[in-house]
């Protein structure tokens, strides 16, 4: 068994480096040089949050997927990220300071605050997102989708079909980094 473990790791850390490369930075177009680094407090979000997720990403034809356990309380944030049942990456977040944890097999551009940053976009509140915008970016808010921008350029869709962040599906189209994430969470516990 041990050996049949060890001959899966290269496939099971190519699985979840092609995954989480997906929410991670690739290089933006020239004319798209801003780079959004929100960071908002655990406490923002207004609630105590657990969620059993399945994540799948699709980029460049290629589809994958990746299971991940999210914890939110006023303090911080924790998100282990599992790839059949290893654990491949793991944050920790206490509104001040971001610990992340992967695989040394992981590539570098998987990076932890893109990560963050989209569990951000997705779950927490417009308004406490709006508020930490910085100057050309702006969040537009209709029923059941969000809207990114910078300087009037749409950046990222996220849509809510089940009309709720937690607890059914969310889709986020990010454009500038071409991939589309579909967010399948189960409430845990709140």
């Amino acid at each position: 068994m041990r050996l049949s473990l060890r001959c899966q790791w290269p496939a099971l850390l190519a699985l979840a480096a092609t995954l989480l490369a997906g929410c991670a930075t690739a290089p933006a177009p020239a004319s798209q040089d801003a780079r959004l680094h929100l960071r908002l407090a655990p406490a923002a979000l207004g609630r105590t949050l657990n969620l059993q997720q399945h994540l799948t990403v699709e980029r460049e034809g290629r589809t994958d997927q990746l299971d991940t356990a999210l914890e939110i309380d006023a303090e911080h944030l924790d998100l282990v990220g599992l790839a059949f049942g290893q654990r491949v990456m793991s944050l920790h977040y206490d509104g001040h300071e971001l610990q992340v944890w992967r695989h040394f097999m992981l590539p570098k551009q998987v990076q932890g605050d893109d990560v963050l940053q989209d569990v951000q976009l997705t779950l927490w509140p417009a308004e406490a997102i709006r508020e930490a915008l910085p100057a050309g970016w702006e969040l537009r808010e209709s029923q059941g989708q969000r809207t990114l921008l910078l300087d009037g350029e749409t950046i990222a869709v996220i849509d809510y079909p089940d009309g709720r962040a937690w607890g059914g599906t969310v889709v986020l189209n990010n454009l500038r980094y071409r991939y589309k994430l579909t967010i399948q969470s189960v409430v845990t516990s709140e």
